[in-house]
């Protein structure tokens, strides 16, 4: 059932996630116990950011369903809700309106199949939610290789998690840069050239795919020369949200509706929509 009033949230904690310091994860706990039983998300929705006097503004959750008690987003500053956010302590209250869309079939479709994640820039924040949720389920799935990049070190988000699971021996995990940087000692490479390298089997699988468009354009085709077909890659139109609820009318790409609809999508649902995409 969607929500069209926000809830009240408190931040808990905020963590500068990059160098440049335009991203931040923040940590919200609904204020209210008969909010935090009616909350329930997948991996791959979002949420309305609300902020008295400013506006609201549609993210990504972060956090998976298996970590309880807190939402987590990443937020980039790049707008007057967003530089509003980025002002706020912790302590400091404002609202939060979803979960809004669908996300990921991760128990259904995607359930005993190999998973592969590819990731670019801050894009990464659902696909965190949806490895978490596959490593807390981690007997449902078969192999899971996550491919993430940024431009440089500094801009990778998570870097602790990043160092975790980097130990695990269930995960298969390649975390490059784009241009050599000192004191990197990991993969450098722009992620369509690392997937390529890496070339994850078809068999079985599934690729989740979240980043900048040519990031998405160029992976493609890698993918393809190894077997791969469209409805095995699944997609975020995460850049088309608008009002969170498919009444605005500007997230529509022809009769596609992203907030309704998506944001989550096969590549062969996108192939099918108009050439504006």
């Amino acid at each position: 059932m969607i929500s069209y009033l926000p809830y009240p949230v408190r931040i808990d904690d905020i963590t500068l996630e990059t160098e440049d310091g335009n991203l931040k994860t923040f940590k919200l706990v609904l204020e209210n116990e008969n909010d935090r039983q009616a909350w329930s998300h997948v991996p791959g929705q979002f949420a309305m950011l609300s902020l008295a006097g400013k506006g609201e503004i549609p993210i990504g959750i972060a956090s998976s369903p298996t970590e309880e008690g807190h939402l987590l987003f990443t937020v980039n500053r790049a707008g007057v809700v967003t530089t509003a956010l980025h002002q706020m302590h912790v302590g400091d209250r404002m609202g939060v309106r979803g979960p809004l869309g669908n996300g990921f079939p991760l128990s259904s479709d995607l359930k005993g199949k190999n998973i592969v994640i590819i990731a670019g820039g801050f894009a990464f924040t659902t696909l965190r939610a949806t490895l978490l949720y596959l490593l807390a389920n981690r007997s449902d799935y078969g192999k899971i290789t996550v491919i993430y990049g940024a431009r440089t070190p500094g801009m990778l988000l998570y870097q602790d998690e990043l160092k975790e699971w980097a130990e695990r021996d269930d995960l298969d995990l390649h975390v490059t840069i784009d241009r050599e940087a000192d004191g990197w000692e990991g993969l450098v490479g722009f992620v369509p050239t690392i997937a390529g390298e890496v070339a994850p089997s078809p068999e079985n699988s599934a690729a989740l795919i979240c980043g900048p468009p040519i990031m998405i354009k160029f992976t493609m085709p890698p993918l393809e020369k190894i077997g791969w077909t469209d409805d095995q890659v699944y997609l975020s139109l995460e850049n088309r949200m608008k009002c969170g609820v498919g009444l605005c009318g500007r997230c529509n790409v022809g009769p596609f509706y992203v907030c309704n609809d998506g944001p989550v999508l096969t590549r062969a649902q996108v192939l099918k929509l108009p050439l504006e995409y």
